[in-house]
């Protein structure tokens, strides 16, 4: 039985390539990159946030225009809900309520349509700038024969000679003056077609 093991193994080590033969790795050389930074001091990215918080701004305005006539509406129609002391409302409060609830679901469906546009729009401009940083890690890479770039936070501690954020960001001010922070409208959704 020893013999019958010793011949498997043999086998098996025959098959199996040996360390000598697998190819080695490079020695590692990396760089890091502070994207935070990056994300926040490049040129077209500050008017980006400055163009992004505006929409954000109008929104918020939006919403207390909405909403203060509509609160206003919630509590006349309350309080005369309430003198009717548990009696059906008319017709005409009935439809007051009615009007009140469209409006209300208006409001919310317009608010609803310019926070799903901001989300586009964010994700627009970080698309942009995604776009242009890749090419970039590749050329500040060969630049500096480095072979690997992490994010600063993904560290715990690296050397400044280490360090190409400066690199990337004045690539990026280059390849990136600017960007739009208006998304292209959606598709349209085809609805299927019937017989």
């Amino acid at each position: 039985m020893p013999k019958i093991a010793f011949l498997a193994a043999a086998s098996v080590a025959a098959i199996l390539p040996t360390g000598a033969s697998a190819q080695a790795l490079p020695g590692a050389v990396i760089a890091v990159v502070d994207l935070q930074r990056v994300s926040t001091d490049c040129t077209a990215c500050k008017a980006a946030n400055t163009a992004l918080q505006g929409q954000v701004t109008a929104l918020r305005s939006r919403e207390q225009a909405l909403g203060g006539p509509l609160e206003t509406e919630r509590k006349s129609i309350q309080a005369a809900v309430d003198a009717l002391k548990g009696k059906d409302p008319d017709a005409a409060l009935q439809a007051r309520i009615r009007a009140f609830q469209t409006k209300q679901q208006q409001g919310s469906q317009e608010l609803q349509k310019q926070q799903a546009q901001i989300e586009r729009n964010q994700a627009y401009v970080s698309q942009q700038i995604s776009s242009k940083l890749g090419p970039i890690y590749q050329q500040v890479l060969q630049r500096h024969n480095a072979n690997i770039l992490l994010e600063q936070g993904a560290t715990l501690a690296a050397g400044s000679a280490l360090d190409v954020t400066n690199e990337v960001l004045a690539a990026l001010n280059t390849a990136l003056p600017t960007v739009a922070t208006t998304a292209p409208a959606a598709p349209a959704q085809q609805q299927p077609q019937g017989r």
